[in-house]
């Protein structure tokens, strides 16, 4: 998975075009990730940010939490009104997003929003094993074993492809990075940023997606049965013989879903 030229904070595709969709990538990626689902949608100006510390965005501060710092980085780019896309980590941002600023999302799209502890919270009995193999990753963060982590996470999260089969710069790039797999813990664990808060997931009134791939570990279709059970507006869309990286992988697919969302 080459995920192509790094040289800009972020990208708009479709400039010209009408109606803003904001676009939040997944974790280890770039801004660039959305390059072959924006070739499917013409009619939609895409803003897609790259996530503190991805890309050419500065690193990630220390100072703040990083779901608060990608979070504060993503509004900045913002228009005043958009559609939101987000995918894994930038699913969880966007959700963030739609809670907080509702009056100004059109339609929510979550891909695959890592947020472990609403499975937790639901008593899913896929949850601990799941949290048995992410315990482990981060483990491996934590001394240091930055090849051994990425092995383990792309082995869940990956494409189907190995990390032999993918450029070494690609690998490189993820490596330098794992360790902001770790910084998430407190989100997607332990919900730091309060998204699973009573009444606010039943609160979202804009259309709500969430899309999975079919093939995607079991712990997504838990999240999402604990998200659909909360938000009175959300419909499932399951993608045909994708994983996790489905956007990437099946960029026609996902944007044909997505069409209904945005109006097209």
């Amino acid at each position: 998975m080459d995920l192509g030229q790094i040289d800009i904070p972020h990208r708009v595709w479709h400039a010209e075009a009408k109606g803003a969709v904001l676009m939040l990538h997944c974790s280890l990626a770039h801004a660039g990730a959305w390059a072959a689902l924006a070739d499917h949608l013409p009619e939609r100006q895409l803003i897609a940010p790259d996530q503190a510390g991805h890309g050419r965005q500065p690193g990630w501060d220390g100072a703040r939490s990083l779901h608060d710092q990608t979070y504060e980085d993503a509004l900045e780019l913002a228009p005043e009104r958009f559609d939101l896309v987000g995918h894994s980590f930038g699913a969880t941002v966007a959700l963030r997003i739609a809670l907080r600023h509702p009056g100004r999302v059109r339609s929510l799209t979550l891909i695959e929003p890592p947020l472990f502890v609403a499975a937790r919270q639901a008593g899913d009995a896929r949850y601990a094993p799941h949290h048995a193999r992410h315990r482990r990753i981060e483990t491996l963060i934590h001394d240091g074993q930055r090849q051994a982590a990425l092995e383990a996470f792309h082995a869940d999260w990956g494409n189907g492809a190995t990390l032999a089969d993918l450029p070494l710069r690609t690998v490189d790039y993820m490596r330098d990075r794992i360790h902001l797999i770790a910084a998430q813990a407190p989100v997607l664990g332990e919900d730091g940023a309060g998204l699973l808060a009573p009444g606010g997931l039943e609160g979202l009134t804009m259309p709500v997606m969430l899309m999975e791939g079919a093939m995607s570990p079991d712990i997504v279709g838990a999240i999402h049965d604990a998200l659909a059970a909360r938000i009175p507006s959300a419909r499932r869309v399951a993608v045909v013989g994708a994983g996790h990286m489905l956007p990437i992988t099946h960029p026609a697919e996902v944007a044909r879903a997505l069409r209904p969302m945005l109006g097209l």
